[in-house]
């Protein structure tokens, strides 16, 4: 069957639903998890409420060490057989979460689920650009992220309308079913989009030699650990949110209503983010955006400590959706400024910027999330102080780029 051309017969909108669940993937695997993690905790014998974070945290663990190696074995064995060999390995991470007897066993099977999403995360990217280019590429990722925004907002409701029928295993039976969809349609739709005379020779040498080159650039290097520092206070919510809002205010049922309202912020963003760079730059932006985060968290923690660490819900989400609508903006741009200099290793480059971040972001918001003492203080805190370091680095890194253009 020739592949390639029964993919060059899809319909448009067809290549925007199959790149866009491949992406999704990823926030479906975390945050349907979220609602389950103290029935998790319960049956597999977690002694510490916060030790049930790591269901979270260990699946970043595995999705950072995977994007070191999707990239570069992606641009010499090509883009489908990677996307495959990922959804392979997240498959089998979900069976043995899923007959887990015990929490360690768990915990595997979620490095082995991140480590295998880091694929079709890493991968499609790539696919999208073999395919488009410049406003071409634009525009696909545009429909790709409009469907995007609608899965970490939905996925919470997702696993707690599951855990109403069903228990927690059945959210991994589920995450198998949706890994099958994807080999299935990725095998028989998606033709592969790197030509042989396209590949790279797959040499140690030569991505070890990309890797240097991209730690050791001032530019690059000061980018993506400022998206480390500020996405290490994302992780830090992300392992504590079901706490927070079950604990702190109460909320045990409505858990996926409010957690949805924050991540729309997101969402929200991104678009605002798409319709405005081209005007303001990425670094204007990027650096408003941080500024703005770290100030607002400043002030909220001095409001949350006269509180004792319980302020009014309205007023938590205030200060949540402003965040994370900041937190939107400096996703794509931050990561966009760090591969600005990369271009001519963007595949390297690209896996390695997107490791570095997520180990940086999963030290800190590991911190962050073990932080939480039935307060919101730890998370506030971790917001403000990660906020005041990554704004620091910005400064830093801007500082060495002498006649930088305004991108």
């Amino acid at each position: 069957m020739n592949f390639w051309k029964k993919g060059r017969d899809q319909s448009l909108p067809e290549f925007i639903a199959l790149i866009a669940l491949q992406i999704s993937m990823v926030a479906l695997t975390i945050d349907a998890m979220l609602p389950a993690l103290p029935a998790i905790g319960q049956e597999l014998g977690v002694a510490e409420a916060n030790d049930t974070q790591l269901v979270i945290s260990l699946f970043f663990l595995g999705f950072a060490v995977g994007q070191f190696f999707y990239g570069p074995l992606s641009d010499s064995l090509g883009r489908k057989s990677m996307i495959l060999a990922g959804i392979v390995i997240f498959g089998v991470g979900c069976i043995l979460s899923l007959v887990s007897w015990n929490y360690e066993t768990m915990l595997l099977g979620r490095v082995l689920q991140g480590l295998g999403a880091a694929g079709p995360r890493t991968v499609t990217i790539a696919v999208v650009r073999d395919r488009y280019a410049g406003r071409g590429m634009a525009r696909i990722m545009s429909f790709v992220m409009a469907v995007f925004i609608i899965v970490p907002a939905l996925a919470p409701a997702i696993g707690q309308a599951v855990l109403f029928v069903a228990d927690w295993r059945a959210i991994f039976l589920l995450l198998m079913a949706l890994g099958l969809i994807c080999l299935a349609w990725m095998t028989f739709r998606l033709p592969e989009t790197l030509a042989d005379k396209d590949r790279m020779p797959l040499s140690v040498a030569r991505i070890w030699s990309a890797v240097l080159e991209t730690v050791q650039n001032r530019h690059a290097l000061g980018y993506t650990i400022s998206a480390g520092f500020i996405f290490g206070a994302f992780v830090g919510y992300l392992n504590s949110a079901q706490q927070i809002f079950q604990d702190v205010f109460g909320i045990v049922d409505l858990f996926p209503l409010f957690f949805g309202i924050l991540a729309l912020a997101i969402g929200a963003s991104s678009v605002v983010n798409a319709r405005i760079v081209m005007r303001f730059g990425m670094r204007f932006l990027s650096f408003a955006a941080v500024f703005t985060l770290t100030g607002l968290s400043l002030v909220f923690l001095v409001v949350d400590i006269l509180l004792a660490g319980h302020p009014p819900l309205w007023a938590f989400m205030l200060w949540g959706m402003t965040s994370f609508f900041c937190i939107g903006l400096l996703f794509g741009n931050l990561n966009a400024l760090a591969m600005e200099p990369l271009g001519h290793i963007a595949g390297t480059g690209s896996a390695v910027v997107g490791a570095l971040t997520t180990l940086i972001s999963l030290v800190f918001g590991i911190v962050v999330g073990q932080a939480f003492d039935g307060t919101a203080l730890p998370l506030v805190a971790g917001f403000a102080c990660l906020g005041v370091i990554s704004s620091i680095a910005m400064v830093i890194t801007n500082r060495g780029l002498r006649g930088a253009s305004r991108q």
